[in-house]
């Protein structure tokens, strides 16, 4: 009996923000989200170029920011252009966009939850890591979900 094998990319999540982004990336069978990196936001196209060049991606996710009416938040003003200049720099990659209402507070829970200590509770790159890795591991259920709805049907 011949086993079929078939690769799939990571999925790249983004937590795009004025000063700082994170970033999350999935395993290469897209089950588990994992927190990556935090940069200054001056260099998110390059390390997502870099990245991309050692790495098969699939899709990029970026946080989709909404108030709670689910219309743009403030800071949509200046994500939009950043997913547009995405798509218009990497149009082999789906770039796929997740709500991220109350990322940042789910993630400073997260780092509640475990334990850290103060100094670790106020690393501002620690809580962007982690909405990235939530973004994504929303993305990934999602997925899921609509992957499990479609074989019922």
């Amino acid at each position: 009996m011949q086993k079929l094998f078939f690769k799939l990319g990571r999925v790249l999540a983004i937590d795009y923000g004025q000063k700082r982004t994170g970033f999350a990336v999935s395993d290469p069978l897209q089950i588990c989200a994992t927190p990556l990196e935090t940069l200054p936001t001056a260099r998110v196209f390059d390390f997502v170029k870099e990245y991309l060049d050692k790495e098969d991606v699939d899709v990029i996710v970026v946080g989709e920011a909404k108030q709670n009416d689910n219309t743009p938040s403030a800071s949509a003003r200046y994500i939009e252009p950043f997913v547009r200049r995405l798509k218009n720099q990497l149009k082999n990659v789906e770039i796929a966009r997740v709500d991220e209402r109350f990322t940042s507070k789910m993630a400073f829970q997260t780092i509640l939850d475990a334990g850290l200590k103060k100094k670790n509770r106020q690393n501002k790159a620690l809580v962007d890591k982690i909405s990235a890795t939530i973004i994504l591991q929303s993305y990934l259920q999602q997925k899921e979900i609509d992957n499990q709805r479609n074989n019922v049907l």
